[in-house]
């Protein structure tokens, strides 16, 4: 079991973890959920006064920031819920996942180009129809990142719907484990996949493209699994947008700690 790490962007969390970028709410909202009157003199707990202003000048606003989430995580933790950040996180990384397995998917992909070589000794460069298995490469290893930061990120998570469809993936890619192991792809006890890249620019380009494109290739089954993790994370942490879709957020990828095979 893998130890939970935090690698938030400074720039965008305070101390706590506080991602501010996803909230918008006014001082007195703060100060509401804190008991403590705004003081605008409006007889309205949601009224934003002058005073209110005077405390986002002098700090005091993100003070009371602070002590609010750190209230909220605190009781979150208790509850045994996922927080809002922990969710945006998950659904942020599945979301990585599903654009590097479209990535994969297109048909550009795999067409033949013309490659141009060069011969190393006399320096005469030749031009050869060709896999572009630089690309092909760069595609595969960008999955595998994304698909290993999923597992993790969603491995720990409190939210049954995120968890079923984690495990899912992972049940998905032990069925395809002979498969991938033909084009260098293996799969780790801990359920990460590793990419041997010698092995992949040799493979039968054939069992490459059934892995890889179509509607029910391996990857197009992680896509549709990456999308409902974005989901279910979405609806636990009530950020669908207007489509109904996950509003993705600058955020941590926090390490988890997923079912290891046995």
């Amino acid at each position: 079991m893998s130890t939970i790490r935090d690698y938030a962007n400074s720039n965008y969390y305070d101390d706590y973890g506080t991602d501010y970028s996803m909230y918008n709410e006014s001082a007195s909202s703060f100060l509401a959920g804190l008991n403590i009157n705004s003081g605008s003199g409006s007889g309205s707990s949601d009224a934003f006064s002058i005073s209110d202003y005077a405390m986002i000048k002098n700090g005091s606003y993100k003070k009371l920031c602070k002590a609010y989430y750190a209230k909220q995580k605190a009781e979150n933790a208790a509850s045994g819920r996922d927080s809002s950040q922990k969710l945006t996180s998950m659904g942020s990384t599945a979301g990585s996942l599903a654009k590097s397995a479209e990535s994969l998917m297109k048909d550009s992909l795999w067409q033949k180009k013309d490659i141009k070589t060069k011969d190393p000794d006399t320096g005469e460069e030749t031009m050869t129809q060709d896999y572009d298995w630089n690309s092909i490469t760069k595609a595969v290893k960008s999955f595998v990142d994304s698909y290993n930061k999923t597992v993790e990120s969603s491995g720990n998570s409190n939210t049954k719907d995120v968890l079923r469809s984690a495990a899912w993936m992972t049940k998905t890619t032990s069925a395809y484990e002979k498969t991938l192991e033909k084009v260098g792809i293996s799969v780790g006890a801990d359920n990460k996949l590793e990419v041997d890249e010698d092995k992949l620019k040799e493979a039968d380009i054939g069992t490459l493209k059934d892995l890889f494109t179509g509607h029910n290739s391996y990857a197009s089954k992680m896509n549709d699994k990456a999308h409902s993790i974005t989901n279910a994370a979405a609806r636990a942490g009530g950020t669908y947008n207007s489509s109904g879709r996950y509003s993705d957020y600058l955020s941590s990828i926090l390490p988890s700690n997923i079912d290891k095979k046995e």
